[in-house]
């Protein structure tokens, strides 16, 4: 069997995208890390490590970095979440860790924390050091996980420091889910993301690649491991349900940005409308323009106080000069052979806070593009066909119902985390979640005297 080639060697980097997409917060040189890590009060309490989800003790890292312990900073935070690298990119540290610092009572700026950590990471890649830790002892015990985003990734590393053979299954041709092929390229690069999967790849994780998992594939897993890990995420974009959905030129944020990271695509056209009013709506209507939209649109059916993306995230699209129409409805899109415009219906709130359309308030906004980012669907309903050794795996609403201590779901032998147990939250919840259910799992094979 040929050698399998690194990660991110399998990807053709595009200079467009890395002139288009920058970071969106540099890093810092050692001349910066260590006065911004001299900063820290080091609290004992520290309000940083409770806000964060992984529970990385910020303090240690931090003081490391200001003793010049480079490898044990990154070790500190490889030890609470294995994923430390992308989370010091992605995470939204403005109402996470940072949010937290002390130093806001002090009306002082936070510690840089997320750019502190990455400085800690980069150090460890840019050494050419291996992993700072190994493999358990084998115990001829394996574990299947279905998806190879976040959760799965966390709850691998877990179970091989512990022995466990983790065999992880993936519809995609590369790992790292949402983390390679969907959050903005100037929040964590496609490269960053694989060379830190590649890292954990050293603990002798086995990806299969290119293979979708159905009911009759889940209870072979099932019968093959000793038990299984579901981090499948979430399925497609919402449909708008108006006529004229079907015409080119409507796609959805998640094939937008995937797209473009994988520099497939490299333009958009003059006039982009995205919909609706989230973090990954945002980062799409960047994306537009940063592809060379003229005029972006993003138009939402409430106001500015209901949207669902950060504040801040709000402002950064503010300032990319991304336009908001609040208060309207999209009705139907318009086009012969392609997009020409989206129809929309103004609409006012009534007391009950319910909204209803003005009449006579319809208009038509031009647009040669159309960018759908109104939730996602889930996509177990193949569980339900499922009937399992050890019983059904509940779900309600589509979400996959989990015991939030382990992750164990109402079958024993599985096990769920991320997106698909909580509708869609951020990368660091869904390394919790995996992690958790990693060493569960372990404790649960053991409980049943498993391991010997």
């Amino acid at each position: 069997m040929s050698e399998r080639v690194p990660f991110p060697e399998q990807i053709a980097a595009t200079s467009k995208v890395a002139e288009r997409f920058g970071d969106l917060h540099p890093p810092l040189d050692r001349q910066a890390a260590v006065p911004e890590a001299n900063r820290c009060l080091y609290c004992f309490d520290a309000p940083c490590t409770n806000a964060c989800p992984t529970h990385i003790d910020v303090p240690r890292f931090i003081k490391k970095i200001a003793s010049g312990n480079l490898s044990g900073s990154a070790r500190t935070i490889l030890d609470a979440n294995i994923l430390g690298a992308s989370c010091s990119r992605a995470c939204p540290v403005e109402v996470l860790c940072e949010g937290a610092c002390v130093m806001h009572r002090y009306n002082k700026q936070p510690i840089q924390i997320a750019r502190l950590q990455r400085f800690a990471m980069d150090a460890l890649y840019d050494s050419g050091a291996p992993l700072p830790f190994e493999p358990g002892a084998e115990t001829g015990l394996s574990v299947a996980l279905v998806g190879a985003g976040p959760a799965s990734l966390a709850c691998a590393a877990e179970l091989r420091r512990r022995g466990i053979r983790a065999d992880l299954y993936d519809a995609r041709p590369l790992p790292g889910g949402l983390n390679t092929y969907g959050v903005a390229e100037y929040k964590l690069p496609l490269v960053e993301s694989l060379r830190e999967i590649e890292m954990l790849a050293q603990l002798g994780v086995d990806f299969h690649f290119e293979t979708r998992i159905d009911a009759a594939g889940l209870a072979e897993l099932e019968q093959k491991h000793h038990a299984v890990f579901l981090g499948i995420g979430l399925g497609a974009i919402h449909k708008l349900g108006v006529a004229g959905e079907r015409l080119p030129g409507v796609t959805n944020a998640l094939d937008l940005i995937a797209g473009y990271k994988s520099g497939s695509l490299t333009t958009v056209p003059n006039r982009v409308v995205v919909v609706g009013a989230g973090n990954t709506a945002i980062d799409a209507a960047i994306a537009a323009v940063r592809l060379g939209a003229i005029d972006v649109h993003i138009v939402y059916r409430r106001g500015p106080e209901q949207m669902s993306a950060f504040t801040f995230e709000y402002e950064h699209a503010k300032n990319e000069g991304v336009k908001f129409l609040w208060h309207v409805q999209p009705t139907g899109i318009r086009g012969s052979r392609a997009v020409e415009g989206i129809e929309l219906t103004k609409l006012d709130s009534t007391d009950d806070g319910s909204i209803v359309p003005q009449e006579g308030s319809e208009f038509v906004l031009e647009a040669d593009l159309i960018v759908l980012s109104i939730g996602q669907a889930t996509h177990s309903g193949f569980l339900s066909e499922y009937p399992g050794e050890f019983g059904k795996i509940q779900a309600e609403r589509g979400r996959i119902v989990i015991d939030r201590e382990t992750g164990q779901t109402s079958n024993p032998k599985f096990f769920a985390g991320g997106d698909c147990t909580n509708g869609g939250r951020e990368v660091v919840d869904a390394v919790a979640d995996g992690k958790r259910a990693g060493v569960s799992i372990a404790a649960w094979l053991e409980a049943q005297h498993v391991i010997v």
